[in-house]
């Protein structure tokens, strides 16, 4: 194999690599991307066994096609110190060289037909989803995600497919978040996908994407990429018998005035105190040391009585960061239960902390 590429082509492809590969056991051949050649085209594969990404390049000359392996890192690291010039790469033997100028660098190479096989998406269902709003919705939720729960469904967010809509759902038991977007589709379905999947998802998912998925594996297509992940298997919380059918208390708030009044306690405390009066919303710290934080901010509430909840304030915080217009609405039914914050199609329900 031998072929000719500019620099910062090679450099966008390799960054893009780096998440899926083995990082632990640089012995296992995950550790390496696989680089295949032929007729005008450049792949590149990265994969740990639970995700993966080929990425395409016709952004090159091709001399002689063929297949190769190199350690990931260690080809990123040669190729982001280069100038920005073309860059030769070839094998010879059992090793992948990389030439520039004056420069040559030689990294041992695996067997490339070692290297795991990507799913296919032959007999997989499809459906068909605007690419941007799916990566707004899953940035949304995101961080509503569990991380090392032993109930494994929780670390990652659901898909949950019906006739008309898709609600993208993510929960950590302290709170639940939704995202509901209008969507005809064929059939009803389930899938819950990792948590890395996720991250990764919001950072290549913007051409037009085509998606295949069966029980084990979700496939996302576009014209530069294929991405793969194994999907989770378990059942899912029923979250709709989460979310409260009616709200005694419905405030309509500006984020801006909660978001700043929040940051100024949490300086202090991360978990807050909010009382709810008839003009005003006081938040105080909440912390067995001796420091004290307190502020407030006006706001016509509406309301006859006084309510008073605490909360951890990141959770707040985190679905405020994710919503597009500058108010919202609280809703309440007891300070014992869970209350709701929902703007447009996202809603977040949190558990208040016990004072």
């Amino acid at each position: 194999m031998k072929f000719v590429i500019n620099k910062s082509v090679l450099e966008n492809m390799l960054i893009n690599t780096l998440p899926y590969l083995e990082k632990k056991d640089l012995s296992q051949i995950t550790s390496h991307i696989l680089i295949t050649t032929f007729e005008d085209t450049l792949n590149i594969k990265s994969t740990d066994f639970e995700i993966g990404i080929e990425i395409h390049s016709k952004n090159l000359k091709i001399n002689e096609p063929g297949t190769a392996t190199a350690n990931g890192k260690k080809l990123f690291d040669i190729i982001k110190i280069l100038k920005d010039d073309e860059v030769v790469l070839e094998t010879i033997n059992d090793y992948l060289y990389i030439k520039q100028k004056h420069s040559k660098f030689k990294l041992p190479m695996f067997n490339p037909s070692e290297f795991p096989e990507f799913p296919e998406i032959i007999n997989k269902s499809r459906f068909d989803i605007n690419s941007s709003n799916l990566v707004r919705s899953i940035k949304k939720i995101a961080p509503a995600i569990d991380t090392n729960n032993p109930k494994f469904e929780l670390n990652g967010a659901l898909i949950d497919i019906k006739e008309n809509y898709i609600n993208i759902v993510a929960t950590d038991t302290k709170r639940l978040a939704i995202v509901k977007i209008e969507n005809s589709n064929e059939k009803d379905i389930s899938l819950i996908i990792p948590k890395k999947a996720i991250s990764e998802i919001q950072k290549i998912f913007f051409d037009e994407i085509e998606i295949y998925y069966d029980e084990n594996t979700l496939i996302a297509k576009s014209s530069n990429f294929t991405f793969f992940t194994k999907l989770i298997n378990g059942r899912y919380p029923d979250y709709e018998r989460i979310i409260p059918k009616e709200m005694d208390k419905k405030i309509l708030l500006n984020r801006d005035k909660i978001v700043g009044a929040i940051k100024q306690i949490w300086v202090v405390s991360q978990e807050i105190k909010v009382t709810f009066k008839p003009e005003i919303i006081i938040f105080e710290s909440l912390n067995e040391s001796n420091i004290e934080a307190k502020t407030e901010i006006e706001a016509n509430t509406g309301l006859e009585e006084d309510i008073t909840l605490a909360v951890n304030s990141k959770h707040i915080i985190d679905f405020l960061t994710n919503i597009e217009k500058n108010s919202f609405t609280f809703g309440y039914n007891d300070s014992k239960l869970p209350f709701m914050i929902e703007s447009e199609n996202f809603l977040t329900i949190i558990m208040p902390i016990t004072i």
